[in-house]
């Protein structure tokens, strides 16, 4: 038996065409195959966007009528009649931010007889009324934010109050803050992508939307 010498084994083997399309077609493929999920996994994403982009405007309608999350908010401007200000005077400035992920209320300026947190107060608006789930929503009433995208939590909800010169010291309904809803720390969901290039990893840029308080009260109709 002749053996080749391996110089000529090597010059055959770079010769050979045998199954160059095959090779082709499984290359092309499986860009094809990318793009195509790709595609589907960026248009969900889209779809998150917007979804989450909707609940927010959802949570700030509700907070604006609903029980503030910062205990005594709605007592705010009858508080500080009892530190020199007189009936009719304008609110001083105050700016409250309460973190669901923390579960605390921050004030910065005058906030007398402000209180703890309300967890009860931020499931309404992640939940909606009477309501401690999602997706059980009857009516648009009971509609909470989760409601329009199932995956925030309160942990996602950070709400601030603040005082934008409206309402007066002893306004029977409380103060008329500026209410600003936002998520934070929510990542988009990908199924075919998930485990590329850290694609599970991505986070949805803070949605946010401000609304004026009109009565914060939990008997407040939408």
């Amino acid at each position: 038996m002749r053996l080749c010498p391996p110089y000529a084994l090597a010059r055959s083997l770079l010769r050979d065409q045998r199954g160059a399309v095959l090779v082709e077609a499984t290359i092309m493929m499986t860009i094809v195959f990318i793009f195509v999920l790709g595609s589907i996994d960026f248009l969900f994403a889209f779809y998150q966007w917007n979804a989450a982009a909707k609940a927010v405007q959802i949570g700030a309608r509700i907070a604006a009528v609903s029980d503030p999350v910062a205990v005594g908010l709605n007592g705010l401007s009858r508080s500080v009649v009892s530190v020199n200000l007189p009936p009719g005077a304008g609110m001083p400035a105050f700016e409250v931010t309460c973190k669901g992920a923390t579960s605390n209320c921050t004030c910065v300026g005058l906030c007398t007889g402000l209180g703890d947190y309300n967890p009860q107060a931020m499931n309404t608006i992640v939940f909606g009324r009477g309501s401690r789930s999602c997706s059980d929503a009857t009516n648009f009433y009971n509609a909470g934010m989760c409601d329009i995208f199932s995956r925030i939590t309160p942990a996602n909800v950070v709400i601030t109050y603040t005082q934008t010169g409206l309402g007066y010291a002893g306004r029977p309904g409380g103060p008329v803050p500026t209410i600003t809803i936002a998520i934070r720390d929510l990542p988009f969901q990908f199924f075919f992508l998930g485990g590329l290039l850290g694609f599970d990893r991505i986070k949805m840029p803070e949605l946010a939307t401000s609304i004026t308080a009109e009565d914060m009260s939990s008997s407040a109709p939408l």
